[in-house]
């Protein structure tokens, strides 16, 4: 019972981790059909954000002020990036067939890989400790640490701050539109160019929380950090069904969950394996994924 109920808890932890970076995947596919595999390098970007803002201001005592400062930082540069990938690589694709915006998604994705490579140095660097870890108490027997409370409250808190944006905004609707009848809303007054970008900035904004969630965890970055969990995220948003909300969380957390379950009772060696089995079940099977629906275009 204790080696299940840890299990699950890390398995919590990961998968908030892929929630977040799913959602900027379905945002983005909601609004324009698009998958933006660039997503995880902007993932990378957030952690080398909050990395190059720590250094600057000298964050080098741990507190959760400074984690503050380091998340808002990571929050900020990620948001950029996102925004200036939106409006330079894509935005001028817009009425391109998809095959020329997937190639640029691709082609960006390794830009940032091999640029970053340039920029920041190939090899790992430690990420600063803006929080110092420690063991709180225990949950029948399972250590807590103040790394996974903060996962878990940082995470929960994100989400809650999308879904308050997307259902309760002027700006969420005006998103939950454009993604229904983008060729209808100029006539409502709504400036589609305007609401595409704040979704890319929303979604990297997202990944760029994730990436420091995960740096304090796992404090080593590098410009290849994002290649394997920007897959499992991208899984987990073909798993819940791209284009849903909640099922890119949903999808996150069964993907987190399995991934743990499968390192902790002895299958690790196919931890890689687990979401390439899980992306061709869904796409044999249901590629609507859990949640998705159709979608209908006019030829």
């Amino acid at each position: 019972m204790q080696e299940f109920l840890q299990h699950t808890l890390n398995g919590l932890s990961i998968g908030s981790i892929y929630a977040l970076l799913a959602l900027g995947y379905t945002m983005v596919y909601g609004i324009l059909g698009m998958i933006n595999f660039a997503h995880s390098e902007i993932y990378m970007m957030g952690a080398f954000g909050a990395f190059y803002t720590a250094r600057f201001l000298g964050l080098d005592t741990p507190s959760v002020l400074n984690f503050a400062i380091g998340l808002c930082g990571a929050v900020l540069f990620a948001a950029a990036v996102g925004f200036l990938v939106e409006k330079f690589a894509y935005k001028p694709l817009r009425n391109s067939p998809k095959m020329n915006v997937l190639i640029t998604a691709i082609g960006v994705s390794i830009l940032f890989q091999f640029g970053g490579q340039i920029i920041f140095g190939a090899d790992p660097k430690a990420f600063p400790t803006l929080i110092e870890d420690q063991n709180l108490f225990s949950l029948f027997d399972s250590p807590i640490h103040l790394t996974d409370l903060l996962i878990y409250f940082v995470s929960f808190a994100s989400l809650g701050i999308l879904s308050f944006i997307i259902f309760k905004t002027q700006t969420g609707r005006a998103m939950r539109a454009v993604s229904t009848r983008p060729d209808m809303t100029p006539l409502m007054g709504i400036n589609n160019n305007k609401i595409i970008s704040m979704t890319f900035v929303i979604g990297s904004a997202l990944a760029g929380v994730a990436a420091v969630l995960v740096s304090i965890k796992y404090p080593k970055i590098d410009p290849m950090m994002g290649v394997r969990i920007g897959m499992a995220s991208f899984v987990a948003a073909v798993f819940g069904g791209i284009g849903s909300l909640h099922g890119a969380v949903v999808g996150g957390f069964l993907l987190g969950l399995g991934e743990t379950y499968l390192i902790g009772y002895g299958a690790s060696t196919y931890k890689d394996a687990f979401s390439f089995v899980i992306l061709i079940i869904v796409l044999l099977y249901k590629p609507t994924g859990l949640f998705g629906t159709t979608r209908r275009e006019k030829i």
